[in-house]
């Protein structure tokens, strides 16, 4: 009988070591535990580099606010001592300043993860953070495009007159073509590599790395994989199968401002609302599909949305789009 050797047990690996931070509004604790609540966010939680930078200048702007307030560098035993008109102190300076509902409301759910971060280490318990409501903001429903606008942008030869060359054109239309036929934001179809998108009539699903890095299978329309090969064999840079499907003017990866632009452009030759932008046809995707009778669990997986109240949204749009119909069709109207 031949032995194998046993396989040594796996432990637990540190994330690293905290870079500490000097902060000239925080004590040396807090700043302790900011460096260990910024590394939490991006290490273990895999939040995108701009949501943790998002995180951190509000909480810097939040501890800055209370070092002039309570005069001096704050303490984690003042942070537990706050008491709700503290908070609301910070939330009036903000306003003054002239941010708006859903900015502040965004800085506070950064300041909360970073109180929560405190109460799970067991170094305090910041109360007045939960005692003070959020601000309340205007609901805005999406804006999606109508079936043939949709349509329009994803269709390269309409943007045949300008100058440029026929493989940007093309590019640009595949990347359209993904946001609206396969629900994918702007982030996700440029992150695609060469291999993860099958020739058309290989596949019809792509493995797309959504926000926190989470995966997920969406399907692909065969249409829509002919406007990729199209724009891959146009294409007059190499496009190995490891590196970015979609490249720039110089063979880099492609910026979304890039796209963002072009539809700009068929903005002003289509005569479509600024609204339309390239997140648009992902909102037009879900909607369109809701119109058609799909199920919003199923939209829900479709877009990689972690609650189904985010995919909710979109039932809005379609009571609106009814009552419109109702408004402009009824005899008796």
């Amino acid at each position: 009988m031949v032995l194998r050797p046993k396989a040594a047990e796996k432990t637990p690996q540190p994330i690293g070591r905290v870079q500490p931070i000097d902060l000239p509004f925080a004590a040396p604790d807090v700043s302790a535990e900011i460096a260990r609540w910024l590394q939490n966010l991006g290490a273990e939680r895999r939040m995108s580099p701009k949501t943790v930078e998002a995180y951190r200048r509000d909480a810097f702007q939040f501890l800055g606010f209370l070092s002039g307030h309570l005069g001096g560098r704050v303490t984690t035993k003042e942070l537990g001592a706050l008491t709700p008109a503290d908070v609301r102190a910070f939330m009036a300076a903000r306003r003054a300043e002239g941010i708006s509902g859903r900015s502040l409301m965004r800085a506070l759910a950064g300041v909360r993860s970073f109180g929560r971060h405190l109460a799970r280490e067991g170094v305090c318990e910041i109360g007045a953070l939960a005692a003070v409501r959020s601000p309340k903001v205007p609901k805005t429903l999406p804006k999606p495009l109508t079936v043939d606008a949709a349509k329009l942008v994803t269709d390269a030869d309409v943007r045949a007159g300008e100058a440029r060359e026929p493989w940007v054109l093309a590019r640009d239309a595949a990347v359209m073509a993904l946001l609206y036929g396969s629900g994918l934001r702007i982030s996700e179809a440029l992150g695609l590599k060469r291999k993860d998108v099958p020739a058309p009539g290989a596949g019809d699903v792509i493995v797309v790395t959504g926000k926190g890095n989470k995966r997920r299978m969406v399907p692909v329309l065969r249409n829509v994989l002919q406007a990729v090969a199209d724009y891959v064999a146009l294409c007059p840079y190499a496009v190995p199968d490891a590196g970015p499907l979609f490249v720039g003017a110089k063979g880099g990866p492609l910026s979304p401002r890039i796209i963002q632009l072009a539809m700009q452009r068929m903005r002003g030759a289509l005569g479509l609302p600024d609204s339309a932008t390239p997140h648009a046809l992902r909102h037009s995707f879900a909607t369109h599909l809701l119109m058609r009778g799909g199920d919003l669990r199923a939209i829900q997986e479709l877009l990689g949305h972690a609650s189904l109240s985010t995919t909710q949204v979109y039932t809005g749009i379609d009571s609106e789009r009814l009552l419109e119909v109702y408004r402009s069709a009824h005899p008796r109207r």
